[in-house]
């Protein structure tokens, strides 16, 4: 009955069962148990510090508070739905062993400081974690382009082969990608990082609270500036939700390429048997399940952004009842982005690279045309004249069913005059790629020396 809920002193009436359980969000903020019971310890000391509740009732609350946080982990804390949420579950057991010191624990605050607070701590330690999961999913791909820095591969624009590369470069293309995505994640934990309690419902409170203090005992390095905004606020967490959205798309692309290099037409590389599964028709198939989901997952990461963006986007301030809806966005967002890099680190640091397959296809669809033309440029023609030369051998080539590297000199010749049999230099795969000295190119040297400045942490 709503008389006997912490909030039910204004209620006459019972709550119906039913909007009970469908306002009720235990079933899934009790994972942030650990945020609330911390959070509490330090506005219990605050309040004692403060002389706005005796010292010996601070004793008892954090005493309380440290044994119910036992008795989470340890499974012997049973969660009560018409309790509604983590906060008033844990107030009312901490009341229950305490007496009249548990209901001084509230003085000053509000639940939607308290769960503004909450689901900062949570996120906040969260990114840390996601974050060294990303440092494992960059090592493992250092460690794979350090062993085939002599790998060549096609390199591919609209899915057509283009200019031989390194398969260490293209590894390292993601290697870039997600150095972006720790950036984005550490300047997200800037605004992350910002402590509410105080702002109370929505203007403050009339106690002399210490913000500051309890910032202090946080590990928070400044305070919210204006109550209604810190009450309100869930930028943080969309912002969160889009860098993890950008994340789960370089996952998903690199998803696409190691679902299609493991296929029988390209067979440039082969995933360990414990990240794929059979079929149970076709006994030859390996399917590789662990990059198809992570692809499929990306997807419920993007619409976790959107249902947060809509449940936001027409709220009035301060605090309503809908942000209730942004903890399952999170929270799934969270677990997906964690489980999804964790099984890809391991999966890259086992994947098995057919080199032969690789060298083979660097070599078709013409993939040195391009050399060939700054070949000519280096003879004094101009490069759309050269382009157009080359154009032609190619033509050439496509009608008599052969690759430019088989044309005789006196072929080249047909298309300029100043090809001599230095072209035969240029035109291997080899040639091509170590060609690209430039920074950020993919000749050897230049991919080895970015290999070592990531590892240096530059």
């Amino acid at each position: 009955m709503s008389k006997d809920k912490l909030w039910g002193g204004r209620f006459t009436q019972p709550t119906d069962k039913f909007v009970e359980e469908f306002t009720a969000s235990i079933d899934f903020d009790k994972r942030l148990y650990h945020q609330d019971i911390r959070g509490s310890v330090a506005h219990a000391r605050m309040l004692g510090k403060q002389g706005i509740i005796p010292l010996e009732d601070v004793e008892q609350i954090v005493h309380g508070l440290q044994k119910i946080l036992q008795q989470i982990e340890d499974g012997e804390f049973d969660f009560s739905i018409s309790l509604e949420d983590i906060h008033m579950n844990i107030e009312a057991r901490l009341s229950a062993a305490i007496g009249e010191a548990g209901k001084r624990l509230h003085t000053g605050r509000s639940r939607n400081d308290q769960v503004a607070l909450d689901i900062r701590l949570y996120l906040r330690d969260e990114i840390v974690e996601i974050t060294a999961y990303l440092d494992l999913l960059i090592d493992a791909l250092l460690n794979q382009a350090e062993a085939n820095l002599d790998t060549i591969m096609p390199g591919f624009t609209h899915m057509q082969s283009a200019q031989p590369i390194l398969f260490a470069h293209h590894l390292m293309a993601y290697v870039e990608m997600f150095k972006r995505d720790k950036g984005r994640l550490d300047d997200c934990l800037k605004r992350v990082n910002v402590m509410p309690l105080g702002a109370g419902a929505l203007a403050g409170t009339t106690f002399p609270l210490d913000r500051e203090y309890v910032a202090e005992q946080l590990d928070f390095p400044s305070i919210t500036r204006n109550s209604l905004d810190a009450v309100s606020d869930r930028d943080f967490a969309l912002e969160f939700l889009a860098d993890a959205s950008i994340l789960m798309m370089h996952l998903s692309r690199f998803s696409e390429e190691l679902i299609i290099w493991s296929t029988g037409s390209f067979q440039f590389i082969e995933l360990s048997d414990g990240f794929c599964t059979g079929s149970s028709i076709m006994p030859q198939k390996k399917n590789p399940d662990v990059p198809e989901l992570v692809r499929g997952k990306t997807g419920r990461v993007y619409g976790n952004l959107m249902a947060l963006l809509t449940v936001m986007k027409s709220l009035p301030l301060a605090y309503n009842k809908d942000m209730q809806e942004d903890k399952e966005p999170l929270f799934d967002t969270i677990d997906t982005v964690k489980g999804s890099l964790k099984i890809f680190a391991e999966m890259i640091q086992e994947m098995r690279v057919n080199t032969a397959a690789m060298r083979r296809a660097a070599g078709l669809g013409f993939s040195t045309a391009t050399d060939v033309a700054d070949y000519l440029v280096r003879k004094g023609l101009p490069f759309r004249d050269a382009h157009e030369a080359v154009g032609k051998a190619v033509a050439y080539c496509v009608e008599n069913e052969m690759e430019i590297t088989s044309l005789s000199l006196a072929e080249w010749q047909l298309f300029s005059s100043k090809i001599d049999n230095d072209i035969f230099e240029c035109i291997t795969v080899e040639a091509s790629v170590n060609a690209r000295n430039v920074p950020g190119g993919t000749a050897r040297d230049r991919v080895w020396s970015e290999i070592q400045k990531v590892r240096a942490g530059k």
